[in-house]
């Protein structure tokens, strides 16, 4: 009976830290309106505007005394299921529709100020969000019992300093002080674990069956719902340096640390049966109280490239390593009551590292006015369906972006970008029959639109 029971908790509150992200994973790499019409590429390198804090800090040695930029992104995935004979924990047709669009609106705000403090010394500091998102599914849907609504939200804070050694080499180094807020829910298939436990305890299906209706549960008729959530505060740093070979000539590499998060919160259960929540095995496990879970959110480090051909063009461009492989399982343990200590899940996640690679080109077409293109190939860091959920339903994804700085003055810009980003086609087989989350079996037909607008001011 404790495996079962085990399992109930497990699905009940199974932590994912996830969401439609648009980079792979659940990354944000939005973190500037002007590299956004390139795709990103060069980033590392290009040092076009205070937006270089996040990406090369290095970068801050190219800009004028003082510089503010405000930047927003207004994103929207898209995240469609389609079911294929997914089953309940009791092995029947599972209930329900295809959830609807998992994806939803977002808005991700940025903020950077540079300042020079002498000819070779400046000063930073960025206020963004480099992971994030979320996804959420219509209540009653088929894939219910193992996520209704993923929800992650992070804000860092990047205070950091650059130093130019001479005309060809700058260095630059930042602190991060990062904060993760996590939401979860899923639905509670009390009937099927009602029946799982009664098998377990070794009587037969049928005679299972009739034992919980008679006490009122029924597989997919009588639910509950699961909630967590927790955040937590802790630090991480950013270095890199950029070498100017030659005039108009730039080329940029960058570190980011992975940053550890020890997620404090609650596990709250709705609609418990009577029968579960005075049973002295299972009541623990389904009782309001405190959890924590340890995230690793990863490092990466980029090489990126920019060349002024001309008068008119600039060509960029950028490879980017993740090391999602730090992401290998999700530990969720009570830390509180008379569990407290016990681990409630192990989950395997098995993520990879990735490559993402990304080519851009800028024409300025008058001294007021460049016109930017980009494209770029994210690897995702789940390869396999066993290894994909309905939380993180991510896949390879290619970028096509366009975008225009427009000059008011010597000392105002504002740059537009918008990006289209074609997901590939993700087939999903999470759980299995015998579980109280059941098996969902399906495919994702999903996208991502962004339109980005960024102000910079000089003074």
């Amino acid at each position: 009976m404790r495996s079962i029971t085990g399992r109930l908790a497990v699905s009940a509150i199974l932590l994912e830290v996830a969401g439609m992200a648009n980079a792979a994973g659940f990354a944000l790499i939005e973190q500037g309106g002007s590299g956004m019409g390139n795709a990103y590429a060069g980033a590392a390198a290009v040092a076009e505007d205070a937006t270089t804090i996040f990406f090369n800090p290095a970068g801050m040695t190219y800009l004028p005394d003082s510089q503010l930029v405000f930047a927003a992104h207004a994103i929207k995935p898209s995240a469609d299921f389609s079911n294929q004979d997914s089953r309940s924990g009791v092995g029947t047709p599972m209930t329900g529709g295809n959830g609807g669009d998992a994806g939803d609106w977002a808005l991700v705000p940025n903020l950077y100020f540079a300042k020079a403090v002498n000819d070779a010394v400046r000063l930073g500091i960025g206020v963004n969000a480099p992971f994030g998102l979320k996804t959420e599914y219509n209540d009653n849907w088929v894939g219910r019992y193992h996520a209704i609504k993923s929800e992650l939200t992070t804000i860092n804070i990047n205070p950091s300093l650059a130093f130019k050694v001479n005309d060809k080499v700058s260095l630059g180094a930042g602190v991060s002080y990062q904060k993760a807020e996590a939401e979860l829910t899923n639905a509670v298939d009390y009937g099927s674990s009602c029946v799982l436990l009664q098998i377990k305890s070794g009587r037969t299906p049928s005679q299972a069956g009739a034992i919980c209706n008679s006490i009122g549960l029924q597989p997919q008729q009588d639910d509950g719902r699961a909630k967590i959530k927790g955040n937590d505060w802790s630090w991480g740093y950013n270095m890199g340096a950029i070498f100017q070979p030659a005039l108009g000539t730039r080329i940029g590499l960058t570190y980011r640390s992975e940053i550890k998060q020890e997620l404090e919160g609650h596990a709250s259960f709705s609609s418990v049966p009577a029968a579960f929540a005075t049973n002295p095995r299972i009541g623990p496990s389904l009782a309001y109280g405190k959890v924590t879970a340890e995230v690793k959110l990863p490092a990466s480090a980029s090489l990126s490239a920019f060349h002024q051909v001309n008068e008119e063009w600039d060509v960029m461009a950028d490879l980017t390593w993740t090391e999602w492989s730090s992401f290998q399982e999700l530990r969720v343990v009570r830390d509180s009551g008379p569990l407290s200590g016990q681990t409630l899940s192990a989950q395997p996640e098995n993520w990879s590292n990735t490559i993402r690679a990304s080519l851009g080109a800028s024409y300025r077409y008058s001294d007021a006015l460049k016109l930017r293109a980009g494209i770029a190939y994210d690897e995702s860091p789940v390869s396999s369906s066993e290894d994909r959920t309905p939380r993180i339903p991510d896949n390879d994804r290619t970028w096509l972006s366009m975008g225009a700085n427009y000059k008011f003055n010597a000392n105002s810009s504002l740059d537009v970008g918008y990006t289209h980003i074609f997901i590939k086609d993700a087939s999903l087989n999470d759980g299995a029959v015998g579980t109280p989350s059941g098996n969902l079996v399906g495919d994702y037909d999903s996208d991502v639109n962004m339109l980005s607008v960024q102000y910079t001011h000089n003074f």
